[in-house]
């Protein structure tokens, strides 16, 4: 069987290094498969001299994106959920202000 042949488990997917600090930000990179290595999840990828390299998955556009961030496009700051654990956070923080826990 030649190197090139498809493996069980192997992807053809092109993916975006989309993490603003990695020095492959914003460029494209063919991934071949997408497993758990070290306890993160990771994206394989075939890097120069078709060596397979690692990046975490979070750090490219493999997965859609978040949809309150699609519908929200740029418009909203932060989510309802997260305003809400805030919300609660500050409550519990005033009650044990109030109470001279703190």
């Amino acid at each position: 069987m030649p190197p090139t042949a498809d493996r069980v488990g192997t992807i053809h997917d092109k993916v975006h290094v989309i993490h603003p600090f990695h020095p492959l930000s914003g460029q494209e990179i063919n991934a071949v498969c997408r497993r758990s290595h070290w306890g993160e999840d990771r994206v394989v990828y075939l890097g120069k001299d078709n060596r397979l390299c690692f990046i975490s998955a979070a750090w490219t556009d493999i997965d859609p994106g978040d949809e309150f961030r699609r519908i929200a496009d740029g418009r909203a700051s932060f989510r309802s959920c997260d305003l809400l654990a805030l919300h609660c956070l500050l409550d519990e923080l005033t009650a044990r202000l109030e109470a001279g826990d703190v």
